[in-house]
């Protein structure tokens, strides 16, 4: 196992090609990013991310969306809910994250990623300015009684466990670039939001 692991990690090196990020960028006309949308369950951070794609698509732009659930219908279908499973699904949701970046598109992952230092993970695979953290800021209270999944009432009820929010902790992000109040506004501002930083940080017209 010892001889394999460092054979392997002194002969497969990043080869990198004629076409590049910044090629596949100017053939798209815009800034890869990755805008990293956290919160509670029922936040509204697939709601919201699916909304946003919807606009930029419509708009011209190139995008992708990265969704919890659906990430673990193939990807990450090998992973369970337990601390090391969620910190490795993060992790590799984080390493697609960073091709699809380097393919130029605008990427929107949309997970409750709990954890200010797996949040931290994937900002530092990527290059300066290309790590968005949206906190999708709604309250436990508002979250509880969306429960659109039933998740709440199970975690609740003692059904599911490690459930954040209920028995295992949600970290807050502290300086978020997008600070999205979510329990407050519709999704049409919301989305508004998240363009007008868009256009301030020039990764769209």
């Amino acid at each position: 196992m010892t001889t394999e692991t460092l054979a392997k990690d002194e002969n497969v090196v990043w080869h990198q090609h004629s076409i590049d990020k910044a090629f596949r960028a100017q053939l798209k006309k815009q800034k890869p990013v990755v805008l990293w949308f956290t919160g509670l369950s029922g936040a509204g951070k697939s709601t919201v991310a699916g909304a946003l794609e919807t606009r930029l698509a419509e708009s011209g732009y190139h995008t992708y969306l990265l969704d919890g659930d659906n990430v673990r219908h193939g990807l990450c279908r090998d992973l369970g809910f337990s601390e090391q499973d969620r910190r490795e699904n993060i992790r590799r949701i984080g390493e697609l994250a960073k091709l699809m970046a380097d393919a130029g598109l605008i990427v929107l992952s949309a997970f409750i990623s709990p954890h200010r230092a797996e949040r931290q993970l994937v900002r530092d695979m990527l290059s300066a300015g290309e790590f968005l953290e949206v906190f999708v800021n709604t309250s436990l209270e508002v979250c509880e009684q969306r429960d659109p999944k039933g998740l709440y009432k199970k975690a609740r009820a003692g059904e599911i466990t490690n459930f954040t929010g209920i028995d295992s902790d949600y970290e807050a992000p502290r300086n978020p670039e997008i600070n999205l109040l979510a329990g407050d506004k519709t999704i049409d501002v919301l989305v508004e939001d998240c363009l007008q930083v868009l256009k301030e940080r020039q990764i769209i017209a």
